[in-house]
Protein backbone atom coordinates (compact mmCIF):
# COMPACT_ATOMS: atom_id res chain seq x y z
CA UNK A 1 0.00 0.00 0.00
CA UNK A 2 1.81 3.20 -1.17
CA UNK A 3 1.23 6.23 0.73
CA UNK A 4 1.57 9.64 -0.35
CA UNK A 5 4.22 10.12 2.34
CA UNK A 6 7.77 9.96 2.03
CA UNK A 7 10.11 7.73 3.78
CA UNK A 8 11.33 9.13 6.68
CA UNK A 9 14.56 7.37 6.84
CA UNK A 10 16.58 5.43 3.85
CA UNK A 11 20.23 4.11 3.16
CA UNK A 12 21.44 5.67 0.18
CA UNK A 13 24.97 4.67 -1.67
CA UNK A 14 26.29 3.90 1.79
CA UNK A 15 24.84 7.48 3.44
CA UNK A 16 21.60 8.26 5.34
CA UNK A 17 19.06 9.89 4.46
CA UNK A 18 16.35 11.19 6.85
CA UNK A 19 13.58 13.94 6.59
CA UNK A 20 14.65 16.95 9.23
CA UNK A 21 11.05 16.73 11.01
CA UNK A 22 12.25 20.27 12.46
CA UNK A 23 11.65 21.81 8.99
CA UNK A 24 7.72 20.12 8.93
CA UNK A 25 5.25 21.49 7.62
CA UNK A 26 7.07 24.08 6.09
CA UNK A 27 9.23 22.76 4.41
CA UNK A 28 10.08 18.92 3.16
CA UNK A 29 14.07 18.86 3.79
CA UNK A 30 16.37 16.12 4.22
CA UNK A 31 19.43 15.53 6.26
CA UNK A 32 22.35 13.20 4.16
CA UNK A 33 25.27 11.70 6.18
CA UNK A 34 28.21 9.38 6.07
CA UNK A 35 28.70 10.52 9.42
CA UNK A 36 26.99 8.15 12.22
CA UNK A 37 27.69 11.29 14.36
CA UNK A 38 25.26 13.55 12.33
CA UNK A 39 22.85 10.97 12.92
CA UNK A 40 23.44 10.92 16.30
CA UNK A 41 23.12 14.66 16.79
CA UNK A 42 19.66 14.42 14.44
CA UNK A 43 18.18 11.59 17.41
CA UNK A 44 19.52 14.22 20.21
CA UNK A 45 17.78 16.91 18.73
CA UNK A 46 14.39 15.51 17.47
CA UNK A 47 15.51 16.05 13.90
CA UNK A 48 14.28 12.47 13.37
CA UNK A 49 12.09 10.53 16.56
CA UNK A 50 9.66 8.35 17.25
CA UNK A 51 10.77 5.13 18.68
CA UNK A 52 10.93 3.03 15.44
CA UNK A 53 12.62 5.70 13.64
CA UNK A 54 14.98 6.07 16.24
CA UNK A 55 15.77 2.34 16.20
CA UNK A 56 16.37 2.52 12.37
CA UNK A 57 18.43 5.64 12.58
CA UNK A 58 20.47 3.72 15.48
CA UNK A 59 21.25 0.85 13.36
CA UNK A 60 22.10 2.67 10.19
CA UNK A 61 24.50 5.06 12.48
CA UNK A 62 26.34 1.79 13.20
CA UNK A 63 26.32 0.91 9.99
CA UNK A 64 28.10 4.10 8.65
CA UNK A 65 30.68 4.15 11.26
CA UNK A 66 31.65 0.15 10.14
CA UNK A 67 31.77 1.27 6.71
CA UNK A 68 34.07 4.52 7.29
CA UNK A 69 35.74 2.95 10.03
CA UNK A 70 39.96 3.27 9.86
CA UNK A 71 40.52 0.60 11.88
CA UNK A 72 43.25 -2.33 10.33
CA UNK A 73 41.91 -5.06 12.47
CA UNK A 74 39.11 -6.88 13.57
CA UNK A 75 39.31 -6.13 16.90
CA UNK A 76 39.54 -2.32 16.95
CA UNK A 77 36.55 -2.00 14.45
CA UNK A 78 34.57 -3.88 17.04
CA UNK A 79 35.90 -1.81 19.82
CA UNK A 80 35.39 1.83 17.61
CA UNK A 81 31.73 0.22 17.29
CA UNK A 82 31.00 -0.65 20.97
CA UNK A 83 31.94 2.96 21.28
CA UNK A 84 29.32 4.47 18.63
CA UNK A 85 26.72 2.24 20.65
CA UNK A 86 27.03 3.64 23.44
CA UNK A 87 26.95 7.15 22.19
CA UNK A 88 24.13 6.80 20.64
CA UNK A 89 22.51 5.04 23.61
CA UNK A 90 22.69 8.48 25.53
CA UNK A 91 20.87 9.99 22.75
CA UNK A 92 17.28 9.73 24.06
CA UNK A 93 17.44 6.98 27.13
CA UNK A 94 13.65 6.01 27.11
CA UNK A 95 12.63 4.58 23.65
CA UNK A 96 13.45 0.71 23.87
CA UNK A 97 13.72 0.29 20.62
CA UNK A 98 16.91 2.52 20.45
CA UNK A 99 18.70 -0.19 22.58
CA UNK A 100 16.84 -3.18 20.91
CA UNK A 101 18.24 -2.27 17.31
CA UNK A 102 21.77 -1.32 19.04
CA UNK A 103 22.15 -4.87 20.79
CA UNK A 104 20.55 -6.75 17.90
CA UNK A 105 23.61 -5.01 15.36
CA UNK A 106 26.30 -5.57 17.73
CA UNK A 107 25.40 -8.99 18.35
CA UNK A 108 25.41 -9.78 14.97
CA UNK A 109 28.84 -7.91 14.62
CA UNK A 110 30.20 -9.84 17.35
CA UNK A 111 29.77 -13.17 14.51
CA UNK A 112 32.20 -11.88 11.84
CA UNK A 113 35.49 -13.61 11.26
CA UNK A 114 37.40 -10.55 9.70
CA UNK A 115 36.48 -6.84 9.23
CA UNK A 116 34.75 -7.30 5.45
CA UNK A 117 32.34 -9.99 7.08
CA UNK A 118 31.82 -7.22 10.24
CA UNK A 119 30.96 -4.74 8.09
CA UNK A 120 28.76 -6.83 5.39
CA UNK A 121 26.78 -7.99 8.80
CA UNK A 122 26.13 -4.89 10.37
CA UNK A 123 24.80 -3.31 7.13
CA UNK A 124 22.74 -6.24 6.53
CA UNK A 125 21.11 -6.05 9.98
CA UNK A 126 20.56 -2.81 9.80
CA UNK A 127 18.42 -2.95 6.64
CA UNK A 128 16.72 -5.73 8.40
CA UNK A 129 15.71 -4.11 11.20
CA UNK A 130 14.23 -1.27 8.89
CA UNK A 131 12.62 -4.50 6.73
CA UNK A 132 10.88 -5.40 9.97
CA UNK A 133 9.67 -2.54 11.21
CA UNK A 134 7.77 -1.50 7.90
CA UNK A 135 6.58 -5.11 8.23
CA UNK A 136 5.65 -5.05 11.40
CA UNK A 137 3.53 -1.60 11.08
CA UNK A 138 1.55 -2.99 8.30
CA UNK A 139 0.12 -5.69 10.23
CA UNK A 140 -0.57 -3.74 13.36
CA UNK A 141 -2.39 -2.04 10.71
CA UNK A 142 -4.28 -4.79 10.03
CA UNK A 143 -5.21 -5.71 13.35
CA UNK A 144 -6.33 -2.23 14.01
CA UNK A 145 -8.20 -1.41 11.47
CA UNK A 146 -10.66 -3.95 12.70
CA UNK A 147 -11.50 -1.58 15.53
CA UNK A 148 -12.08 1.08 13.04
CA UNK A 149 -16.07 1.49 11.79
CA UNK A 150 -17.72 3.78 9.52
CA UNK A 151 -18.29 7.16 10.84
CA UNK A 152 -15.97 6.83 13.94
CA UNK A 153 -14.11 9.68 15.00
CA UNK A 154 -10.22 8.49 16.33
CA UNK A 155 -7.93 10.86 18.82
CA UNK A 156 -4.42 9.80 18.75
CA UNK A 157 -1.73 12.32 20.56
CA UNK A 158 1.92 13.11 19.18
CA UNK A 159 3.07 11.31 15.69
CA UNK A 160 3.09 7.77 15.65
CA UNK A 161 2.45 7.94 12.13
CA UNK A 162 4.90 7.01 9.29
CA UNK A 163 7.65 10.09 10.23
CA UNK A 164 7.83 7.68 13.23
CA UNK A 165 8.65 4.76 11.36
CA UNK A 166 9.91 3.28 8.54
CA UNK A 167 6.65 4.05 6.75
CA UNK A 168 2.75 3.15 7.99
CA UNK A 169 3.08 4.49 11.60
CA UNK A 170 2.22 2.67 14.56
CA UNK A 171 -1.02 4.57 15.68
CA UNK A 172 -1.37 5.46 12.16
CA UNK A 173 -0.94 2.41 10.46
CA UNK A 174 -4.43 0.82 10.78
CA UNK A 175 -6.04 4.30 9.75
CA UNK A 176 -3.82 3.74 6.76
CA UNK A 177 -5.53 0.43 6.48
CA UNK A 178 -9.00 1.37 7.30
CA UNK A 179 -8.81 3.95 4.80
CA UNK A 180 -7.06 1.54 1.93
CA UNK A 181 -10.50 -0.62 2.54
CA UNK A 182 -13.03 2.51 2.31
CA UNK A 183 -13.65 3.17 5.76
CA UNK A 184 -15.04 6.47 6.42
CA UNK A 185 -13.48 8.43 9.19
CA UNK A 186 -12.17 11.49 10.93
CA UNK A 187 -9.10 11.94 13.06
CA UNK A 188 -8.47 14.34 16.16
CA UNK A 189 -4.91 14.78 16.85
CA UNK A 190 -3.67 16.93 20.37
CA UNK A 191 -0.88 19.18 19.26
CA UNK A 192 1.32 17.64 21.58
CA UNK A 193 3.24 20.89 22.93
CA UNK A 194 6.14 21.84 23.38
CA UNK A 195 7.19 20.49 19.68
CA UNK A 196 3.91 20.49 18.42
CA UNK A 197 4.32 16.50 16.44
CA UNK A 198 0.50 16.43 16.92
CA UNK A 199 -0.13 19.93 14.80
CA UNK A 200 2.90 19.84 13.10
CA UNK A 201 3.61 15.89 11.79
CA UNK A 202 0.81 14.15 12.20
CA UNK A 203 -1.78 16.56 11.15
CA UNK A 204 0.83 17.06 7.85
CA UNK A 205 1.09 13.42 7.12
CA UNK A 206 -2.64 12.73 7.70
CA UNK A 207 -3.58 15.49 4.91
CA UNK A 208 -1.21 14.06 2.39
CA UNK A 209 -2.69 10.70 2.74
CA UNK A 210 -6.28 12.06 2.26
CA UNK A 211 -7.34 11.57 5.80
CA UNK A 212 -9.66 14.15 7.63
CA UNK A 213 -7.92 15.60 10.13
CA UNK A 214 -8.56 17.96 12.74
CA UNK A 215 -6.30 19.37 15.71
CA UNK A 216 -6.98 20.44 19.14
CA UNK A 217 -4.83 22.24 22.20
CA UNK A 218 -3.52 19.67 24.65
CA UNK A 219 -5.53 21.12 27.53
CA UNK A 220 -9.15 20.37 25.48
CA UNK A 221 -9.12 17.08 25.23
CA UNK A 222 -11.62 17.45 28.55
CA UNK A 223 -14.38 19.40 26.26
CA UNK A 224 -13.46 18.01 22.81
CA UNK A 225 -14.31 14.38 24.88
CA UNK A 226 -17.59 15.94 26.33
CA UNK A 227 -18.85 18.09 22.86
CA UNK A 228 -17.79 16.15 20.12
CA UNK A 229 -18.43 12.19 19.77
CA UNK A 230 -15.14 10.51 19.74
CA UNK A 231 -15.39 6.66 19.70
CA UNK A 232 -11.60 5.37 19.69
CA UNK A 233 -7.75 6.71 20.79
CA UNK A 234 -5.17 5.45 19.16
CA UNK A 235 -1.66 6.24 20.48
CA UNK A 236 1.43 4.74 20.25
CA UNK A 237 4.15 3.91 22.76
CA UNK A 238 8.05 4.00 23.49
CA UNK A 239 8.47 1.39 25.90
CA UNK A 240 6.09 -1.60 27.19
CA UNK A 241 6.67 -3.15 30.30
CA UNK A 242 6.05 -6.66 30.45
CA UNK A 243 3.15 -6.13 32.89
CA UNK A 244 1.75 -3.41 30.42
CA UNK A 245 2.80 -0.32 31.89
CA UNK A 246 3.36 2.21 28.78
CA UNK A 247 5.83 5.07 28.40
CA UNK A 248 4.90 7.67 25.62
CA UNK A 249 4.80 11.03 24.63
CA UNK A 250 4.17 13.35 27.49
CA UNK A 251 -0.07 13.88 27.93
CA UNK A 252 -0.80 10.29 27.09
CA UNK A 253 -1.63 9.42 30.68
CA UNK A 254 -3.86 12.39 30.96
CA UNK A 255 -5.50 11.34 27.53
CA UNK A 256 -5.84 7.83 29.02
CA UNK A 257 -8.08 9.08 32.26
CA UNK A 258 -10.04 11.61 30.02
CA UNK A 259 -10.87 8.49 28.11
CA UNK A 260 -11.50 5.99 30.97
CA UNK A 261 -13.59 8.92 32.15
CA UNK A 262 -15.96 9.25 29.07
CA UNK A 263 -16.38 5.49 28.40
CA UNK A 264 -13.44 5.80 25.58
CA UNK A 265 -11.18 2.70 24.57
CA UNK A 266 -7.96 3.77 24.55
CA UNK A 267 -5.38 1.40 22.61
CA UNK A 268 -1.72 1.27 22.23
CA UNK A 269 0.09 0.43 18.94
CA UNK A 270 3.58 -0.93 19.15
CA UNK A 271 5.92 -3.47 17.61
CA UNK A 272 7.23 -6.39 19.85
CA UNK A 273 10.51 -4.70 19.71
CA UNK A 274 8.61 -2.06 21.46
CA UNK A 275 8.59 -4.16 24.73
CA UNK A 276 11.04 -4.34 27.58
CA UNK A 277 10.35 -7.68 29.57
CA UNK A 278 13.34 -6.67 31.74
CA UNK A 279 11.17 -4.08 34.02
CA UNK A 280 7.48 -4.50 35.19
CA UNK A 281 6.69 -1.33 36.81
CA UNK A 282 6.54 2.03 35.46
CA UNK A 283 8.66 3.88 37.74
CA UNK A 284 11.16 1.59 36.26
CA UNK A 285 10.74 2.83 33.11
CA UNK A 286 13.98 6.24 32.80
CA UNK A 287 12.15 8.65 31.65
CA UNK A 288 13.84 11.39 29.60
CA UNK A 289 14.10 15.08 31.14
CA UNK A 290 14.70 17.66 28.31
CA UNK A 291 16.22 20.97 28.35
CA UNK A 292 14.62 24.10 30.04
CA UNK A 293 14.50 26.02 26.74
CA UNK A 294 12.20 23.44 24.61
CA UNK A 295 9.70 24.92 26.46
CA UNK A 296 10.83 28.37 27.39
CA UNK A 297 11.35 29.11 23.60
CA UNK A 298 8.96 28.67 20.83
CA UNK A 299 10.86 29.22 17.40
CA UNK A 300 13.22 30.42 18.59
CA UNK A 301 11.61 33.40 20.58
CA UNK A 302 11.19 33.53 24.52
CA UNK A 303 7.70 32.62 25.69
CA UNK A 304 7.93 32.97 29.58
CA UNK A 305 9.92 36.14 31.67
CA UNK A 306 13.92 36.03 31.96
CA UNK A 307 14.70 33.55 34.17
CA UNK A 308 11.70 31.60 34.29
CA UNK A 309 12.65 28.33 33.51
CA UNK A 310 10.57 25.17 32.61
CA UNK A 311 10.45 21.59 33.98
CA UNK A 312 9.94 19.15 30.87
CA UNK A 313 9.79 15.31 31.10
CA UNK A 314 9.46 14.48 27.54
CA UNK A 315 7.17 10.90 28.35
CA UNK A 316 4.67 9.88 31.13
CA UNK A 317 3.68 6.08 31.98
CA UNK A 318 0.11 5.30 31.51
CA UNK A 319 -0.95 2.37 33.76
CA UNK A 320 -2.39 -1.04 32.15
CA UNK A 321 -5.77 -0.65 34.58
CA UNK A 322 -6.41 2.63 31.52
CA UNK A 323 -5.60 0.84 28.21
CA UNK A 324 -8.05 -1.50 26.91
CA UNK A 325 -5.84 -3.40 23.98
CA UNK A 326 -2.26 -3.08 22.77
CA UNK A 327 -2.35 -3.57 18.79
CA UNK A 328 1.37 -5.33 17.49
CA UNK A 329 2.08 -7.00 14.40
CA UNK A 330 0.74 -10.54 16.26
CA UNK A 331 -2.34 -9.25 17.38
CA UNK A 332 -4.27 -7.22 19.64
CA UNK A 333 -2.97 -7.74 23.63
CA UNK A 334 -5.87 -7.36 25.97
CA UNK A 335 -5.53 -7.72 30.17
CA UNK A 336 -4.68 -9.07 32.18
CA UNK A 337 -1.71 -7.87 30.64
CA UNK A 338 1.45 -9.94 31.98
CA UNK A 339 -0.14 -12.96 30.77
CA UNK A 340 -0.91 -12.05 27.20
CA UNK A 341 2.18 -10.54 26.89
CA UNK A 342 4.08 -12.70 28.12
CA UNK A 343 1.98 -15.43 26.04
CA UNK A 344 3.08 -13.52 23.09
CA UNK A 345 6.57 -12.90 23.50
CA UNK A 346 8.09 -15.88 24.81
Amino acid sequence: MPLNIPRTIEWVENKVRLINQLKLPYALEYIETGDWRRVAEAIRTMEIRGAPAIGVAAAFALALATIHSSARTLSETLKELEECAEALKRTRPTAVNLFWAVSRVLDEARKAAEIEDLRKRVVETALMIQRIDEEANRMIGNYGEKLIENGDTVMTICNAGSLATSYYGTATAPLYVAQEKGTKFRVIALETRPYLQGARLTAWELKQAGIEVKVVTDNAIGIVMQKERVDLVITGADRITSKGYVANKVGTYPLALVAKEHGVPFYVAAPTSTFDLSIEKGEEIPIELRPSEEVTLMFGKRITPEGVDAIYYAFDVTPPKLITGIITEKGVLYPPFDKSIKRVLL
